[in-house]
């Protein structure tokens, strides 16, 4: 953005550093050390979590509430020690030790075995006009993960990354700025393994080694640097720490793990209903239709169509008795009319919920409604309005709502013109009195402000049910409020490989409930490359196939026969891993582990691993290695540590090995680590089609455990103890292999059912299940 911000390249600039501590003072969290008018602060809330806040004019910033879920005051008291000497003051935890040189003052890190992290470079830290940037040593053999949504591979190092949310439309493999803006990565090398939340909401960028081999840099447009260490040493560690602080997603309806059909537009009534005439026909599974904007009339949010739709009320309760859920598009802009009686325009400018300019204006742009002003959702009285504004589609039975358009993405002219992106001026005030902010500080936080009027709104709507809630743009914590799916790709081989590596990425960045749109959004996709993409899609925690209204159609029947059975298989395939699915999503919400993981988050001692882009764990059993390119019928595979089954076969491997996977057409490569349990349920239409009648247990011998989690999958109850969880643990001793079955636990009884024991290529036994510990032999 160096035409907004008069970013000047950073070696050009002239900065100001920190000198020698002249003074320290100490507390029961962390010390202060002066540094002639600077002032450095060291806090530490957890023995693995660390906050370090530079203020060059000596005073700190307030706290922003909008920045972490947890303040510093709101964490346990830490036992640390402090010791000072005339060369550096040392802080030590139960995990980590920092110790802060005096002069010149600058901060290292080190775990238990002496091993350093987090080390400031030379330059250490410093500030130039209203920016303040941080330099720190990058180990020879370090790799770097998360930042949220990126394009490209994998591991980060040697790249560049900006914080600052916009509409990415055309994406390609080298796009830096996208539609989330989430500053947080982990570093990896083996037996070391640290994360760092970058704490600023204005414009910031990291630069991993591309502008100085050997050191990354973080810089923002702030008048303070405040960011946390989180030491791991596992990526499980570091994300578990790290959602701790910025939040972790609430259980969604396990309908929403379903299939989603959706496209820009299914534009009337009687479309839908065939479409999900088509879906039931053909057997193909399906829970949610999506309906893009044109459901709307003149693209008026919180409206319906007089011709389009007629009748919604009836058409969602037609779908809802067939095994369909509705989701709806809403847009942030609100159609600018002062002339007609539109309710939330009036009500909006009423109360003045809009942007204004610095001027007092309100500011308006152009998106599909034409002319259109945005309301400010930094402010709480905002939120609950636009929370509440929801009940024009939550009446007629809509179940979840899609934000889009909300980076947000604005031109300065009608649609149609040569109109250019822009957004609220920089300048603008935004947020209550007592906590105002500009546009600049505000700007990345404006997707997640609507996500969370949307998702708080929707609780207070359906109180009884849980709602499913997507958005397109957000911040650090955004998986409070809502799931996200990575914006308008293209129907392109490059396209559906990068798509694994951009969703491990969100997850290693604390969004687990993510997506891609399977086919690609734009273009036109061939019978193969949706066929491949909906096996890849079977891996997606959020499984939505997507198309433009400039595309052909892309159901999965309109590609053929062939296409249609492979559409089929995979999507069926889902529908008989959701307790698996389901349980990830649950591990998700309580620990913050991503449910789509790249195998680097299980073996981060591999150097093998570091920059495996290409394959991928679903939850903690399940690989794939799927095929990204047309023509391919085989390819490389490449199994960690352990033995590895073949998921379709059975084969046994044992790692750590390349192998060459036979991969026709019909097969995407799966494998199994031994010792698993993968729960499975019969293939139904819908998700609550019937009650679960027989829960399939696929035991691969070995040593291992799995923890199976079930509730009623649509309730807030399980938030009052209607849950339950069961324990299964593998053990292999020569010849023979035994499943125990601790007794289940929680307040919640499934339904009557058989439990089918499956060890994979020896045999199976059944049992009624009735919740006792029992112990099988095979």
């Amino acid at each position: 953005m160096p035409q907004v911000f008069g970013k000047l390249p950073i070696h050009a600039r002239s900065w100001s550093t920190l000198g020698a501590v002249s003074s320290v003072e100490q507390d029961d969290r962390g010390v202060y050390c002066q540094c002639g008018d600077a002032l450095l602060s060291v806090t530490v809330l957890t023995p693995s979590l660390v906050r370090v806040r530079l203020a060059p004019t000596g005073k700190l910033l307030p706290r922003r509430s909008w920045a972490v879920a947890k303040d510093d005051s709101e964490w346990s008291p830490v036992s640390m020690d402090v010791q000072e000497t005339e060369a550096a003051i040392e802080i030590k935890t139960a995990k980590v030790r920092i110790r802060i040189e005096r002069n010149p003052c600058r901060l290292v890190c080190f775990d238990q075995a002496g091993r350093p992290f987090a080390e400031d470079a030379e330059t250490g830290i410093g500030w130039s006009e209203k920016t303040v940037a941080g330099w720190k040593k990058m180990d020879a053999d370090e790799h770097f993960y998360g930042f949220g949504e990126r394009t490209g591979l994998l591991d980060k190092r040697s790249e560049r990354k900006t914080n600052w949310t916009l509409d990415a439309l055309d994406y390609t493999t080298v796009a830096d700025e996208m539609y989330q803006a989430i500053p947080f990565f982990m570093a990896l090398r083996p037996d070391v393994g640290y994360g760092i939340f970058f704490n600023t909401t204005f414009w910031s960028q990291f630069d991993m080694g591309a502008c100085k081999p050997g050191v990354w840099q973080m810089e923002t447009h702030s008048g303070e640097l405040d960011y946390y260490i989180v030491y791991g040493p596992t990526p499980a560690e570091i994300l578990e720490t790290y959602t701790q602080l910025t939040g972790r997603m609430p259980l969604p309806p396990k309908w929403s793990i379903g299939y989603h059909q959706c496209r820009w537009s299914y534009e009337s009534e009687s479309i839908v209903r065939k479409l999900a005439r088509e879906f039931r026909d053909r057997r193909i599974p399906c829970d949610v239709i999506h309906l893009d904007i044109d459901y709307m009339n003149g693209y008026r949010v919180f409206t319906w169509s007089p011709k389009r739709f007629a009748e919604p009320a009836k058409l969602m309760r037609d779908l809802k008795e067939t095994g369909f859920q509705v989701v709806t598009i809403v847009d942030p802009g609100v159609k600018y009319e002062p002339e007609a009686d539109y309710t939330i325009f009036d009500d909006g400018l009423k109360e003045d919920y809009f942007v204004r300019k610095a001027n007092g204006e309100i500011f308006h742009g152009y998106v599909w409604p034409d002319k259109a002003v945005f309301p400010d959702f930094l402010k709480p009285e905002v939120r609950h309005w636009w929370g509440d504004a929801q009940k024009a589609l939550t009446d007629v039975g809509v179940a979840g709502i899609w934000n889009d358009m909300n980076e947000p993405a604005i031109v300065d002219r009608p649609f149609g013109d040569e109109g250019v992106h822009i957004w609220f001026p920089l300048d603008s005030p935004q947020g209550p009195a007592d906590e105002q902010a500009t546009h600049a500080e505000a700007h990345n936080l404006y997707g997640s402000g609507m996500s969370q009027a949307c998702a708080e709104g929707l609780e207070r709507l359906r109180p009884t049910e849980r709602s499913f809630v997507l958005t397109r743009s957000g911040y650090a914590g955004v998986q409070r409020w809502s799931s996200v799916w990575m914006g308008d790709n293209q129907s392109w081989w490059e396209h559906l490989e990068l798509s694994i590596p951009m969703l491990c990425n969100m997850g290693l960045s604390g969004v687990a409930f993510v997506g891609a749109d399977i086919g690609g959004f734009a273009g036109n996709a061939t019978a193969e490359l949706f066929a491949r993409w909906m096996q890849v899609g079977l891996l997606y925690p959020l499984m939505r196939a997507h198309s433009s209204m400039k595309t052909e159609q892309h159901e999965p029947w309109v590609f053929g026969e062939r296409t249609e059975r492979i559409c089929r298989e995979y999507i069926e395939l889902r529908y008989r891993l959701l307790p698996y699915l389901y349980t990830a999503f649950w591990e998700a919400a309580t620990t913050g582990a991503p449910i789509l993981r790249p195998l680097v988050y299980h073996y981060p001692n591999d150097p093998k691993t570091y920059a495996l882009h290409d394959q991928v764990l679903l939850g903690p059993s399940l690989m794939a290695a799927p095929v990204y390119r047309p023509g391919v019928e085989c390819r490389a595979v490449y199994l960690p540590e352990g033995i590895w089954y073949d998921w379709w076969t059975g084969t046994r491997y044992e790692g750590a090995t390349h192998i060459l996977a036979d991969a026709p057409l019909e097969r995407m490569p799966l494998y199994v680590k031994a010792g698993a349990v993968i729960p499975m349920q019969p293939v139904m239409q819908y998700v609550d089609e019937r009650p679960i009648d027989e829960l399939r247990l696929r035991v691969w011998s070995g040593d291992g455990e799995f923890i199976l989690y079930e509730d009623d999958g649509r309730s807030f109850e399980y938030r009052n103890g209607s849950w339950a969880t069961t324990v299964y643990r593998v053990t292999a001793e020569g010849e023979r292999t035994a499943l125990h079955i601790q007794a289940r636990q929680g307040n919640w009884t499934p339904p009557t059912r058989t439990v089918v024991v499956e060890l994979v290529g020896v045999g199976e036994q059944r049992f009624e299940d009735d919740g006792s510990d029992r112990t099988l032999t095979f």
